[in-house]
Order: C-alpha cells, then sequence, then structure tokens
C-alpha cells in the first residue's frame, strides 16, 4: 500500500464497501464485491469471514456447518486460513478441493454422469466393458477406469460438480453442509459452474448464501473462465469498492479512465507518481509482416529500443533492479530470446516443462546442481553440500577434498562454456552429484535406444530421442538464465505472470507475438467503439492492459513497439496526457 495518514479516500471507500457486505449477509441478499486493482479485495473478504466467525461460530459448531471459501490458488486458500486462525468454522479450499469434498459421497451420481464427461471417458468405458460399481476416486487427477476403480481428472471434478447442482437433493445437502459460500477471485470461476450457481441458487432466492468478491476486467486466463457474473435485477447486489492502496495519484488517474464506472479513491491524494509513454512509429526500417508478428519491431530493433527506454529511466532516476522493477512483456517466447535462452525455450513443446521444473533434467538441473554449483563458486561449501544431498562426513581425506575441487571445478567449465550434455555426461562420471532417479531412467532408455538399430526404432523411440537430442545440445549459460528467471532473480516477467502482485516500478513492452493480442487494435477499439462480434476479444486485450498497468505503485512506462495509428494515438493521450513521446 501506499503511505496512508488518517482516514483517507481509499479507506473511506473500503469502508463504505465493508457496509454494504455487511448489510448484504445481514439481509440474506447474494452479493458480488468488485474490486478493481490495488482496492484490497482480500481485506474486505476476511473481514466479510471473521464476522461471520463472530456471528455464527457457536450455532455452526454445533450444527456440523461451515463457511466455504473457494479459491483457486493454494497460496490464496493459505492466506485466508492463516488471516482467519484456521478456524474450524471456515473451509477455504481450492476450487477442485471443495468440489470433490461435496461430491464425494454421490458415488452412484457420479457413475451416472461420467458418460457425460466427454468421448475420452466413453472410450475408457467401453476398454473395461463398462460401468460397474466402481469407488469413484479424485487424488493425482490423472484419468484412468479400471474393473474396480475410476479416477478423476482434475477437469472432472467441475464438470461433475455443476451436473450435481442441478440435482435438488444435492442442493438441500449443499446448503446444509455450507449455508454460506464466498467465492475468491470469481472472475476466473468456470462458466458453466457459474451459471449453474446463478440458475439454481440466484435466480431462484434459495440455498446457501453466496458472496463473489473479484473483478472481472482482471479474467485473464483461458477462455472457460466466467468473467462478470449477472443476474436478473435484484436478484444479486453488486457492490463497488472504489479504493486503491496501491498506486499513486498519476496513475490512479489513469485507471480511472480506463474506468470511469468504477472510480477509484487514491490513498494519498498528495502523492503524484510518473507516468511515461514510448512509441516506435519514427523507425526507419521494414517491420514484422510474418503471422501474428505483423507490426512489431524485428527482434534486435525491439532490444535497442528496450535499452534506450532503460537508460532513459534511469537518467531520470528510476532505481532500476530486480528488488524494485518489473520489466512485462507478452509472451515466453519474447523472454526466452531477452535474456538469453531461446534454444532452451525451443527445446520444450511446453514452457511448463521449464518454467514449473516439469521436465526431470530441468527439475535436476535447476534444483540441483544450480544452487550447489552456485554455493561452491562463493565458497559456502556447506550449502554446496546441502544441495547436492552429500553426507559431508564421508569426506574426511585431504584427497577427498581435493577430488571434490577439481570435479566442481570442471563442472562449472561445462556450466560456462559447454552443453547440458556435457554436463550430464561429466555428473555420471564424478557421481558429484549424482543424477536423479529420474534422469537416470531417461539416460539409460537414450542409451539402450542409440544401441538399436535406427530403422528398427518406432515412431514413439524417435520423438524420444529427438526430445533428449535436443535437451543435451542446449548450451549451459542458458540453463543458468532461465533459472535466473524461474527464481525470479531478474526484472523480467509476462503480463499474465503478475496478477496480483504490486512492484516500485513497472516498465510494459507491448509489442506482438501471440495472436490473442494487438494493442493498436484495441486502442483504436476504445476510441471508436467495439464492432459486433468481437467484444471478447477486445476484452481479452483491455483486461490484460488494465491488470499490466496497474502493477506499479510509483513509476509506471508503457512501450510500444508494435506500429500505432492516430487513432491508437489518440487513445493513449486521452488516458495517459502528454506524456506520449516517439522514440528514434
Amino acid at each position: 500500500m501506499a503511505d496512508c495518514v488518517n482516514i483517507n479516500p481509499a479507506e473511506q471507500a473500503s469502508i463504505d464497501c465493508l457496509k454494504k457486505v455487511f448489510e448484504a449477509i445481514t439481509a440474506n441478499k447474494n452479493f458480488l464485491v468488485e474490486a478493481g486493482a490495488g482496492a484490497g479485495k482480500t481485506f474486505t473478504l476476511i473481514k466479510a469471514l471473521r464476522t461471520q466467525i463472530e456471528k455464527n461460530s457457536s450455532e455452526f459448531i454445533k450444527s456440523n456447518k461451515r463457511i466455504a471459501c473457494i479459491t483457486y490458488t493454494n497460496v490464496a486458500k493459505e492466506e485466508i486460513k492463516s488471516r482467519t486462525d484456521n478456524h474450524p468454522i471456515i473451509y477455504s479450499e481450492t476450487i477442485h478441493a471443495f468440489g470433490w469434498e461435496i461430491i464425494k459421497d454421490f458415488q452412484k451420481a457420479l457413475r451416472t454422469h461420467i458418460p457425460n464427461l466427454n468421448e475420452r471417458w466413453k472410450a475408457r468405458i467401453d476398454e473395461v466393458g463398462g460401468l460397474k460399481n466402481q469407488e469413484v476416486i479424485y487424488n493425482l487427477g490423472y484419468p484412468k477406469l479400471t474393473d474396480t476403480e475410476i479416477f478423476l481428472h482434475h477437469d472432472d471434478v467441475i464438470k461433475l460438480l455443476t451436473f450435481l447442482l442441478d440435482d435438488k437433493k444435492f442442493q438441500i445437502i449443499l446448503t446444509s453442509k455450507f449455508p454460506i459460500i464466498f467465492i475468491d477471485e470469481y472472475q476466473d470461476t468456470n462458466k458453466a459452474f457459474a451459471d449453474a450457481i446463478v440458475r439454481n441458487f440466484i435466480e431462484t432466492q434459495t440455498g446457501p448464501l453466496f458472496g463473489f468478491f473479484g473483478d472481472h476486467w482482471q479474467k485473464i486466463y483461458g477462455s472457460n473462465s466466467c468473467g462478470l457474473i449477472e443476474a436478473s435485477a435484484g436478484k444479486l447486489i453488486t457492490i463497488g469498492k472504489q479504493a486503491n492502496f496501491r498506486s499513486d495519484k498519476f496513475i490512479v488517474d489513469s485507471l480511472n479512465k480506463m474506468r470511469p464506472e468504477l472510480k477509484q479513491n487514491v490513498c494519498n491524494p498528495d502523492s503524484k507518481g510518473e507516468i511515461r509513454v514510448f512509441h516506435s512509429n519514427n523507425w526507419q526500417g521494414q517491420r514484422r509482416t510474418d503471422n501474428h508478428w505483423q507490426g512489431d519491431l524485428p527482434e534486435a530493433a525491439s532490444h535497442e529500443y528496450l535499452e534506450k527506454v532503460l537508460e532513459l529511466l534511469k537518467v531520470e532516476g528510476w532505481n532500476i533492479n530486480p528488488d524494485t522493477t518489473k520489466i512485462l512483456m507478452l509472451t515466453n517466447n519474447v523472454l526466452a530470446a531477452e535474456q538469453g535462452y531461446i534454444n532452451l525455450y525451443k527445446a520444450f513443446g511446453d514452457s511448463d516443462d521449464f518454467l514449473k521444473k516439469n521436465n526431470e533434467y530441468i527439475e535436476l538441473l535447476a534444483d540441483v546442481i544450480e544452487p550447489g554449483a552456485v554455493a561452491f563458486t562463493n565458497g559456502k561449501f556447506g550449502e554446496m553440500f546441502q544441495a547436492f544431498n552429500v553426507n559431508i562426513p564421508k569426506i574426511r581425506k585431504h584427497s577427498d577434498k581435493e577430488a571434490w575441487h577439481q570435479d566442481m571445478i570442471k563442472l562449472n567449465e561445462f556450466r560456462s562454456n559447454g552443453t547440458v550434455g556435457d554436463v550430464i555426461e561429466l555428473l555420471k562420471k564424478t557421481k558429484k552429484p549424482s543424477l536423479s532417479r529420474r534422469v537416470e531412467e531417461k539416460e539409460t532408455k537414450y542409451s539402450q535406444l542409440l544401441q538399436k538399430p535406427e530403422n528398427e526404432r518406432v515412431d514413439e523411440e524417435k520423438i524420444f530421442m529427438q526430445k533428449i537430442q535436443g535437451i543435451k545440445a542446449i548450451p549451459y549459460p542458458e540453463v543458468i538464465n532461465a533459472v535466473k528467471y524461474i527464481d525470479d532473480q531478474t526484472i523480467f516477467s509476462t503480463k499474465h505472470g503478475v496478477k496480483g502482485a504490486q512492484f516500485e516500478n513497472v516498465l510494459i513492452v507491448f509489442g506482438r507475438g501471440w495472436n490473442h493480442y494487438n494493442w493498436n487494435q484495441m486502442l483504436e477499439w476504445m476510441n471508436d467503439g467495439v464492432p459486433n462480434g468481437k467484444q471478447d476479444t477486445f476484452e481479452r486485450n483491455r483486461n490484460l492492459f488494465y491488470v499490466a498497468c496497474s502493477r506499479p505503485k510509483k513509476r509506471l512506462c508503457l512501450l510500444f513497439t508494435q506500429e500505432l495509428s492516430d487513432r491508437a494515438l489518440t487513445t493513449l493521450s486521452s488516458l495517459f496526457g502528454n506524456n506520449i513521446n516517439p522514440l528514434n
């Protein structure tokens, strides 16, 4: 939060919002809190939960009732538990855990609905000779069907819950267990599930009391999310939280111009803040014309423009470092090129394989090799052994220490100048550290396939070998660069990756690279109106633009590497005033 003194406009707006929430709960009216960026949505949610604890604790404990608080991340779930002191009447869980908790006892009904999930489930059922009395299970989230058990996928839980919401008996049992249900970040709720809630409870004014907390302008993940939840007049009370505790005044003023229907009151009216906007329209040269890059600068020119802006901001007094600043870009491939791990990026079909360390090689290198090697370089040998999971007492003799030293020197040489394959081969020889079990299994399979004549390898084996060869060919310095990004040790992030976060300074690069996003088109539509049939496209772009622009506390800078039309520039001027500058 920005520095607040006494009762400021943002605090007053927060108080007004809470009063309306309490009034809705007292009147047993379903409500929706629309809280823009920096409004303190979680504060309002926690206050509402704590008030219900004070009011209903004794009764709910006696009657075995609970207040459900549905979240979409484990981090949010744990924060709510902590801030409500793990009270027994608060059931704070992710949507999947909540869904399974209330459907798991409806085994017969679940088996009835499973064939309706998708065609793949119908095929699984045929493969085992039909559904009998198999137990429906949800634990690891991987779909599987046997003669005795049915294992659900994560998405299956939400679909089955949605099916059951239309069942009157299920509605009664749900209400008896959870008479109050709050949903955090409501805009990310599965659309079919949200529609079922509205259809069966909001419109009928029966069942649990529902409270939705979120912001439909911050719906930026996937097309299956509901966005704004609406109902017939008088059935769902909408409460706007018109506060911004995050950003300084100039930034909030611009956000209010984007969104005048939810005008935010600033925390510190005397604050100023800083906004700079740069565009590349004066660049002389051939812009990109390929597919979803059309109208953007070539990669080298984009990098040059970013460097120019960073130098200008430093001259103007910006303290640019990972602790104070984030540079936001649209796609992971742009980030990979900017940060020096493009070959690593191309080696993986799914970026989650390296960003979330789902791949066993990346997991070993990021979680074991890199921490251990960095500790060795810094002379912190205890940390090195800990990272490598080595029992220190085994190293007794000077010769053992010398062997470790030499092997680590060689490892660092390959880290600087070798490939992933060089490092893996070294670890096979030195076992400092040993390969993980998962990597060993892959290496054994790869070695066996190398011995097999190429014309005898099946397609699956060829694909496997190509994958491993691609990983081993990655220059190892790219692993070092990628791990720094993965571990949040750089100033870069994607626009999608910073939802809910805040930073002192934010520099956003608006370029192409993903056919879902066209910033020039969005800015034109903001000025001219959205064409028929294009509202979803517009909102996808607008929401990400809003989320990115609302991250900073003090300083905001926008750099457009995509060429902008006069109409788009007019929109920028209306949002950000006279801060629009061409960059030569």
